[in-house]
């Protein structure tokens, strides 16, 4: 029987490299895009490849919808050139930034690059890709802890989350009938280079989320992939439609 083939777009670094790593750690062939840092993808796939299992990185820019018909031709070719395949199994909607800014003080530029990056960039991909995922396969969309809880200064960014959140019912709804399921994942606070590595690298802010976490720290990369790997087994074929927060706890 084939391999189960995976796509997570943003998988160079951070959270999507450690669910790249974690689908392949469990015997799934992996897709992942990059935006610009060519190098590392390339890193990532010779880890993936390291573990036994085949692995393709081609370049996307999720906040240009008008370049995702060529990403999907693109998609096309590798899967028949790498994989000897024309359907992927899952997508994992994981690309992504993040924004600092009060409400007060937030911009149009960018509420704009939000939209099209968290909501519209997931939206219309996760579309044009329903030609190619396999009936019976997974959508995984990542919000966010904010999107449950608040902290000043992330209005923008975990209101785009919350409008994932309500479309993946929308298209769990919608694509059951093709066996499809469709789940979020809403990690809280974790330790990456994700908005300037701020949780990272600032000893207090650290501290601070740690101590409104049950378990007494904050996330890390390792956290995570697991769980998306796990939602994209046999084991989770009746998981569907749900919002399942990796915080360890926070702000309970």
């Amino acid at each position: 029987m084939p391999n189960k083939i995976a796509l997570v777009t943003g998988g160079s670094r951070g959270l999507g490299k450690n669910m790249a790593l974690s689908l392949a750690q469990k015997g799934n062939d992996v897709i992942i895009t990059y935006q610009s840092q060519k190098e590392e993808a390339e890193k990532v796939i010779e880890e993936i490849k390291q573990l036994g299992q085949q692995a393709v990185a081609l370049q996307l820019d999720v906040a240009n919808s008008k370049t995702f018909d060529s990403f999907i031709e693109s998609l096309k070719s590798a899967l028949s050139e790498t994989f000897k395949a024309d359907k992927i199994d899952f997508l994992i909607n994981n690309a992504g930034i993040g924004t600092h800014a009060s409400f007060a003080e937030t911009t149009e530029e960018q509420l704009d690059t939000l939209y099209s990056i968290h909501f519209k960039g997931a939206f219309l991909l996760t579309q044009k890709a329903l030609s190619i995922l396999a009936n019976g396969g997974g959508i995984i969309n990542i919000s966010t802890g904010l999107a449950r809880f608040s902290f000043p200064g992330y209005a923008a960014y975990a209101s785009m989350k919350g409008a994932i959140e309500t479309l993946t019912k929308y298209q769990a709804k919608e694509l059951g009938q093709r066996g499809i399921r469709v789940n979020v994942v809403a990690p809280g606070a974790i330790e990456t280079d994700f908005g300037g590595g701020t949780v990272r690298d600032n000893a207090q802010v650290n501290a601070h989320i740690a101590s409104q976490t049950a378990l007494g720290r904050v996330g890390l990369p390792d956290d995570i992939g697991g769980v998306i790997a796990f939602l994209c087994s046999e084991e989770a074929r009746w998981i569907n439609a749900q919002r399942i927060e990796i915080s360890g706890g926070m702000m309970l």
